[in-house]
């Protein structure tokens, strides 16, 4: 069993929190990270770039001079890809980079990428909270007293419009509930701070195959 220090917003130690080595002691598939995290970008791009080949682009089709007896290059016609406002020859065109990632990956990548986290002492549990209005400096307080530098994500167990709103003015510090994390979160986040509560659904969810709630698409 891993035993970890829960704090409140003022950085005190209230008591400890066990969680099952089987959760945080995981093995670590670095490949399958790596594949989440490529099918995530991948997911992100539009994918609607365009350009026009000679036969789309707007001018005459005619030979611009004769082919021989000038001293001249030969050239085509004026929508040839060498000239100036000519088509584009091998440009892009609107396709789907979208990766499809199996569910049981996802799923491993988003354990080995937590248990990663855990194992190299970037997790911070801290007690359940709310704030009754958005209220920036209330974070600023808190990650100050955590000693959480760098870039921070804040895992909740339950969606908290308060807090979202106060996170979000805080360059590199995120937020979002336990059951809408994906690998790229964890990964690119230095310090992650996990509610009480979302520890032990986070826990749940990767020791009980049964029932799970999968978060967004990596």
């Amino acid at each position: 069993m891993s035993t970890l220090d829960v704090h409140n917003r003022s950085g005190d130690v209230l008591h400890e929190k066990v969680l099952a080595d089987a959760f945080t002691d995981a093995e670590v598939n670095g490949p399958v990270i790596h594949q989440c995290v490529v099918a995530y970008l991948a997911n992100q791009r539009q994918g609607d770039a365009s350009t026009k080949t000679r036969s789309e682009v707007k001018g005459s089709g005619k030979k611009l001079y004769r082919q021989k007896g000038t001293g001249r290059a030969r050239v085509g016609d004026a929508k040839a890809p060498h000239r100036v406002h000519g088509g584009v020859a091998f440009g892009p065109k609107p396709r789907n980079y979208r990766q499809h990632t199996p569910k049981r990956l996802r799923r491993l990548g988003l354990h080995s990428a937590l248990a990663d986290r855990f194992q190299n002492q970037q997790c911070i549990l801290v007690e359940d909270f709310t704030l009754e209005q958005p209220r920036t400096k209330n974070i600023v307080n808190m990650l100050k007293a955590l000693n959480a530098d760098g870039k921070v994500l804040l895992i909740l167990d339950e969606h908290s419009p308060n807090i979202h709103l106060s996170v979000r003015n805080i360059p590199k510090v995120n937020s979002c509930t336990w059951n809408t994390l994906n690998v790229y979160q964890v990964m690119w986040h230095d310090t992650l701070i996990i509610t009480e509560k979302a520890a032990e659904k986070l826990e749940s969810k990767f020791l009980n195959t049964g029932s799970d709630t999968e978060g967004q698409d990596s």
